[in-house]
């Protein structure tokens, strides 16, 4: 679907477009800003360069492209697609630095091609996909399946000049403890090898030890992804559920002045994963209109850099 350069024109009249793409970065900018990338599986429903356009337009630094199956590239397609996704991002004022994959081992032979492609053009940063238990195993066998694999990927990201990195992902895969994730990246080079450290996830595995697990994975963490939940009752049963940014539990006031204390301040990836019309699902086709999304994706950027902000007092 192409986008509807109109809507451009509704967005700037509401406030919600830049004027121009430095203009808008500009108009937050300062050397403590951090840099904020927008989770691209929210705009599946635009082509490369409408994606690339309408991000940068929304004052983002980048974009975190979805390279995995069902994202805006796919890892068989990489070689080809890519370079166009690459040559979008960069026409429209901005650097391709982060993606996402669903890469966990060596042996992936189109994740390993589509990530050396990646390293060709520029980027330098992506997530992994996810270990998941095997059933009957131990602990200690599961981890040490794990650890494996991760050697043989830190080798080819030092190889590449890439970092890459394991995001701790509540429910049942591996490093939903992070204590767990912390286990596997010990004495890794974190050049190579890290963390996707992701807040909200620990918050709801982890409550409010979120802290502790902070404390032991921060020497790894490069990047990190921002979202936000709260908790609700479903059919009698309490589980997440996810809202925009700063209206859920997620401690973020707590958790950017631990981040100033370790001297960290990474890549950031702003994903919204509540209901957008199909938008947080990652749809080619959403059921509302395309200046909706646009603007929960402003007024959440908009929010991150005012939290970002508060809590250097």
């Amino acid at each position: 679907m192409q986008l509807d350069r109109r809507e451009f024109g509704k967005l700037a009249a509401l406030g919600i477009a830049g004027l121009a793409v430095g203009s808008s970065r500009a108009a937050t900018g300062s050397s403590d800003r951090l840099n904020v990338n927008l989770f691209s599986k929210h705009l599946q429903f635009l082509d490369y360069q409408d994606m690339a356009e309408a991000t940068a337009e929304m004052g983002f630094d980048g974009v975190d492209l979805t390279v995995r199956p069902g994202g805006h590239v796919l890892p068989e397609r990489a070689e080809e697609d890519l370079p166009k996704a690459a040559d979008a991002i960069k026409r429209a004022g901005m650097a391709p630095r982060m993606l996402v994959s669903r890469i966990t081992s060596t042996d992936d032979k189109d994740g390993i091609q589509s990530l050396k492609t990646a390293a060709k053009l520029g980027f330098t940063h992506y997530r992994m996909g996810y270990f998941r238990p095997v059933k009957g195993n131990s602990l200690s066998q599961n981890l040490e399946f794990c650890q494996k694999e991760l050697d043989g990927l830190e080798a080819f990201n030092r190889e590449q000049g890439l970092h890459g990195a394991y995001q701790n992902h509540a429910g049942k895969v591996i490093g939903s403890y992070v204590t767990d994730l912390a286990h596997l990246l010990e004495g890794r080079d974190p050049r190579w090898m890290g963390c996707q450290y992701d807040i909200r996830h620990a918050s709801v595995d982890g409550g409010s030890s979120w802290s502790l697990g902070l404390s032991y994975l921060q020497s790894h963490i490069r990047t990190m992804p921002i979202k936000d939940f709260t908790w609700k009752k479903q059919n009698g049963v309490w589980k997440p559920q996810n809202v925009p940014l700063g209206q859920g539990m997620v401690d973020f006031q707590g958790y950017f002045k631990a981040l100033r204390g370790y001297g960290i301040k990474p890549l950031v990836s702003l994903h919204l994963e509540y209901d957008l019309g199909g938008a947080e699902h990652g749809d080619q086709k959403i059921k509302i209109p395309q200046k909706e999304v646009f603007a929960a994706m402003k007024r959440d950027l908009k929010r991150l850099h005012e939290m970002w902000e508060a809590s250097a007092g």
